[in-house]
């Protein structure tokens, strides 16, 4: 290697020591650099939860929300507007709407976020049979967080009276309402006591129904003087007239 090439060599070794860590120092800086990520403004922060109390208020649960780091926002002289884009819910992961109302200078950005709901919910507490009623014992309650569960998951014990199963259901699963179905407790044709109750009274007549019917279900009987009579199925088999 002769004089030049050596002279060549050490110049470009000397500047690329030079220029590295120079190189890297900036890299560390637009990480590091402030306003990148920033918690939200007290005032966004109440309007996002004054919405999310809104919009969860009838959900079998206590609901929470927390942020993920996000760019930070503009400046606002204005109130907060939080919202729902189109098609959303509050459950789980989601977007939330946030506008800055300012006659001014109004600006609109989305926040990402995460709504806990925690409440209770049902598990079966052994192995359930397709077609096997569903009986007291046969369900323990658990409690925590149903944005984690499956939408139809029961958190009302009363859905699990007069039901059967309509596929197996594994011991410890969570109950789903569209793994139940009601117990059939009329059948169609079959005579069946109509029964009206008031204040301080009962009458009862038969009747032939015209559909079968499931525990609870609106069910249609013809009474022996022909009239067409409309009411609820009891577990008993009975048709409940609406008073």
């Amino acid at each position: 290697m002769n004089t030049m090439e050596l002279l060549s060599n050490w110049t470009f070794a000397r500047a690329l020591r030079e220029s590295v860590p120079a190189w890297l120092a900036g890299v560390a800086m637009a990480f590091a650099m402030p306003g990148s990520a920033a918690p939200l403004p007290d005032a966004a922060h109440q309007a996002i939860e004054r919405l999310v109390r809104t919009q969860t208020a009838g959900l079998p649960g206590e609901a929470s929300v927390t942020f993920r780091a996000g760019p930070a926002l503009p400046d606002c002289d204005a109130d907060y507007e939080a919202f729902l884009p189109t098609g959303s819910a509050p459950w789980g992961r989601v977007s939330i709407g946030l506008r800055c109302r300012s006659s001014q200078d109004p600006w609109t950005r989305y926040v990402a976020a995460r709504v806990t709901v925690r409440g209770r919910y049902f598990v079966a507490a052994r192995a359930i049979a397709p077609g096997e009623p569903f009986r007291p014992g046969d369900w323990v309650e658990r409690t925590g967080d149903l944005s984690m569960l499956p939408r139809s998951v029961v958190t009302d014990e009363s859905v699990l009276q007069g039901v059967t199963s309509s596929q197996r259901i594994a011991a410890g699963a969570p109950l789903r309402k569209d793994l139940l179905r009601g117990t059939v407790v009329i059948q169609q044709g079959q005579t069946v006591q109509v029964v009206a109750q008031g204040s301080g009274f009962t009458i009862s007549t038969e009747g032939k129904a015209m559909t079968r019917a499931e525990a609870g279900a609106t069910v249609q009987a013809r009474t022996r003087d022909g009239r067409l009579v409309t009411g609820l199925a009891d577990e008993e088999g009975r048709i409940q007239l609406a008073q």
